[in-house]
């Protein structure tokens, strides 16, 4: 028989941590993260994701922002972007700002989403 230990999240009729907010047993829950400000989403992705040095985030943040800029208008700035590694990096640094920021609102859903904890 399988010990306690080496059984899931699932079987054992819990909630895994990843997905803890879904279920509504924490601040950082679906409903909650929706009525956050697309700023304050960007904020506590970024926030979280510093302390926890993960490298993904900032990654597909980078990988995201040139088709978010043009997305929201910005054709120029995207084509600067795909060109300049420089460009890439300082959008980061302003992700959170007007409408970038809206239109990268659902990456900062999504990985807050997976990490409850921010």
């Amino acid at each position: 028989m399988a010990d306690e230990r080496d059984r899931t999240a699932s079987e054992r009729g819990q909630v895994p941590a990843e997905n803890a907010h879904a279920a509504g047993g924490r601040e950082g829950s679906a409903d909650a993260l929706e009525q956050l400000s697309t700023r304050e989403l960007h904020d506590r992705a970024v926030r979280r994701a510093e302390r926890h040095l993960d490298v993904r985030f900032f990654w597909s943040l980078l990988q995201m922002i040139p088709a978010a800029e043009a997305a929201s208008g910005d054709q120029g700035e995207a084509a600067y972007d795909v060109q300049h590694a420089k460009g890439v990096i300082l959008d980061v640094l302003r992700s959170g700002d007007g409408q970038l920021a809206e239109a990268l609102r659902p990456l900062f859903l999504d990985y807050l989403r997976k990490h409850p904890d921010a």
